[in-house]
């Protein structure tokens, strides 16, 4: 099966009918956009620059990129690196990954990779900083609701306290390039992967001597922004509307080159049991889907897997106890909750561009 096809197949897997016709569009917008507006830029300067846009498949979600470039299409090498990195180190479910190996050691010592042992130094010490809002240690707990999966149900309360009891980032004991969890726990990177995944494509973007800039954008929730555009216009990412999480966008962000962004909302995945909505974002305190009337959190810093980790922290610490947390990572953030309201770090609001009337801009986030 050749790689067109296999892309395909995880596509069709993952997605159907509306919701895989919404985000083809959407990725078909993004890149439409960024393609005029290159294109517009280069006839105005006269440079030799190309602009290559692309559609992919990679870490179980639609990748959208537009390269902009002197030398050659280098968008196939950066879905191949992403689909490696997942099969080398983060994935859960294949074998030969580190993280599956991790899992798989029941609490024994596993040597792995230096890229890992740094993936999970700044996933620790993320954890310790944010009290334990994000852990990377909550593979087990995710996988009883199953929330994103064939079979999404409330999970039955003692096997859920059970597995709680075993949950923890103390347990994920790092010492160098070898690494085991001392408890039944399960490592999962996955509230840290795109971002893992962007950062690793901006360090091959900085060896590309012929790359002017490049926006990524991993399922709609984690953006990487590397260079500049040819006019010089500044890179502006579509934030989506938590109340219209398919299609509709809430407000427009600019970034600049070396920046990421990340957002977590309830919208992302979720199913109905009984009358009420679980979502994804699970606090791991209690092992149920955080209800603290928030519903996303955009965050913009320097590293593409700090802002996915921050963006789930925020969401659990909810806004007020999130800001130390965003002041020690020197991060901008925006908080959007259930009564229409956003809240804006000052770093934030300058760079927020508001699309939807039915919201209220508030002075800051603390």
């Amino acid at each position: 099966m050749n790689k067109e096809a296999i892309i395909k197949r995880k596509t069709a897997e993952k997605y159907s009918g509306r919701k895989l016709r919404n985000i083809y569009r959407n990725a078909a917008v993004f890149c439409a956009a960024l393609l005029a507006a290159v294109l517009a830029g280069t006839a105005a300067l006269g440079a030799e620059i190309e602009p290559y846009t692309a559609t992919d498949f990679a870490m179980d979600t639609v990748v959208s990129e537009t390269l902009y470039t002197s030398g050659s299409d280098l968008t196939p090498e950066i879905g191949r690196l992403l689909r490696e990195t997942e099969e080398k180190y983060l994935s859960w479910t294949d074998e030969s990954s580190e993280v599956f190996q991790i899992n798989q050691a029941e609490r024994q010592t596993v040597q792995i990779s230096e890229e890992l042992a740094g993936y999970l130094e700044k996933a620790l010490k993320l954890a310790e900083d944010s009290g334990g809002a994000f852990d990377p240690t909550m593979g087990k707990v995710i996988r009883l609701w199953d929330i994103g999966g064939e079979n999404p149900h409330v999970p039955d309360e003692e096997e859920l306290k059970r597995c709680l009891e075993e949950t923890g980032y103390e347990n994920l004991d790092l010492d160098g390039e070898t690494a085991a969890i001392k408890s039944g726990a399960d490592l999962d990177l996955g509230a840290v992967g795109k971002g893992i995944g962007c950062d690793l494509v901006m360090d091959y973007l900085k060896e590309q001597e012929q790359v002017f800039g490049m926006i990524l954008n991993l399922g709609g929730s984690s953006v990487a922004v590397y260079g500049e555009k040819p006019d010089q216009s500044p890179w502006r990412v579509a934030v989506r509307d938590p109340e219209d999480g398919d299609s509709g966008y809430l407000a427009a962000v600019t970034l600049k080159g070396g920046e990421f962004l990340s957002t977590s909302g309830n919208y992302e995945k979720y199913f109905m049991e009984d009358g009420k909505r679980y979502h994804h974002i699970i606090d791991p305190k209690t092992g149920y889907p955080v209800w603290n009337g928030l519903t996303s959190v955009t965050v913009i810093c320097d590293s593409g897997l700090l802002a996915d980790g921050l963006s789930t922290a925020c969401f659990v610490l909810g806004r007020e106890d999130a800001v130390p947390l965003l002041e020690m990572y020197h991060a901008e953030a925006a908080f959007v909750d259930e009564d229409y309201n956003i809240y804006l770090t000052p770093g934030m609001k300058d760079r927020f561009e508001l699309m939807k009337n039915t919201y209220t801009i508030k002075e800051a986030a603390g």
